[in-house]
């Protein structure tokens, strides 16, 4: 097979894979996870079903890869990388925690629809009780490094673990607390926006 060729069938799958999980998107939303089939997905998406699952894989993959897109935003990069970029651009631990308050704030206003599928689903389907912690562990790892960080720019609150640094990130910034404060307290926002950047400065900086 020609280069030509290969890029071109390598760039009609990424359109496949997409077409597939947007179409799922909007049914997994609109209907739930028990609600939504691979075969709607597939006829969505006008994709067979096989292609579906050659593509992506099953429900909860699906749902997975739905959760990964969302996180992502606007110009498809893994979360691991731009998130870290611009963690490493910040000045000093100030600006890290205003990196951070600006990422949970924007993360959480996009990805909650997905987060309470995953929620209402996961009470009786195995694999998405098994997907809502793997996705759980990998934000709390996703932080991981921000102690590091904090520490090499001065800023870090005495006595705190890189452990204790990615645990407060992650309960702060958590989808629970932000369903909480935003979707049932009605906070506006900004004001959830406001909150996390007063919580993470309290709880991280010296």
């Amino acid at each position: 097979m020609s280069s030509t060729r290969a890029s071109r069938r390598s760039r009609q799958q990424s359109d496949t894979r997409e077409s597939i999980i947007a179409s799922a998107d909007a049914l997994f939303l609109d209907r739930g996870y028990a609600g939504t089939t691979i075969s709607m997905i597939a006829r969505e998406a006008d994709a067979a079903v096989q292609t579906v699952y050659n593509a992506v894989g099953g429900k909860a993959a699906i749902l997975s890869a739905v959760l990964d897109r969302r996180a992502s935003g606007t110009d498809g990069r893994p979360v691991v990388e731009f998130l870290a970029e611009r963690l490493d651009a910040a000045s000093d631990a100030d600006d890290v925690v205003r990196v951070l308050a600006d990422w949970l704030s924007e993360v959480n206003v996009r990805t909650y629809p997905v987060h309470r599928v995953i929620a209402q689903g996961a009470a009786v389907d195995a694999d998405l009780a098994a997907l809502q912690t793997r996705r759980a562990q990998q934000r709390l790892e996703r932080y991981g490094r921000t102690g590091q960080l904090l520490r090499a720019r001065g800023g870090l609150r005495s006595g705190l673990s890189d452990h204790d640094v990615a645990a407060t990130i992650w309960s702060i910034g958590s989808p629970a607390a932000y369903e909480a404060l935003v979707i049932d307290g009605g906070w506006a926002i900004d004001a959830h926006r406001q909150w996390i950047e007063r919580a993470l400065r309290a709880a991280l900086l010296g």
